[in-house]
């Protein structure tokens, strides 16, 4: 079974820039967090990626014994 890779939501950076300074320390761990996450989320997406490739392979020789015992 496939496994789910989540990409996280993208960090919102208010408009006005007084807003960004009043909170810069919330903004940053969340820029923070979400670049963390974004490194996972690649992670996952490569390892589900060789995870389908394999399968694949798999399916295709099954498939060419499939169609040996019908010929």
């Amino acid at each position: 079974m496939a496994s789910a890779c989540i990409a996280p939501d993208r960090p919102f950076l208010p408009e006005n820039p007084e807003d960004v300074r009043v909170y810069a320390d919330l903004l940053r761990a969340d820029f923070e967090g979400y670049i963390a996450d974004i490194q996972d989320y690649f992670r996952c997406l490569d390892a589900e990626r060789q995870r389908a490739f394999l399968e694949a392979q798999e399916v295709s020789r099954d498939y060419g014994r499939l169609v040996e015992i019908l010929e």
